[in-house]
């Protein structure tokens, strides 16, 4: 999942270069979910493998 936050962030960057404002934002709202959502269930297994721990 993080990895299509990634490819989201550079087709966001490569568009906003070359002037495709409307997709450039679509494709950061992209990212941002998918990063956010990656982030949410990164801290859910880390909390998730430490209770399993004790």
């Amino acid at each position: 999942m993080l990895y299509y936050a990634v490819v989201f962030l550079v087709v966001a960057l490569i568009a906003g270069v070359l002037g495709f404002t409307g997709i450039a934002a679509g494709a950061v709202e992209i990212a941002k979910i998918l990063f956010f959502i990656f982030l949410v269930l990164f801290v859910v297994s880390l909390v998730a493998g430490l209770l399993r721990r004790k």
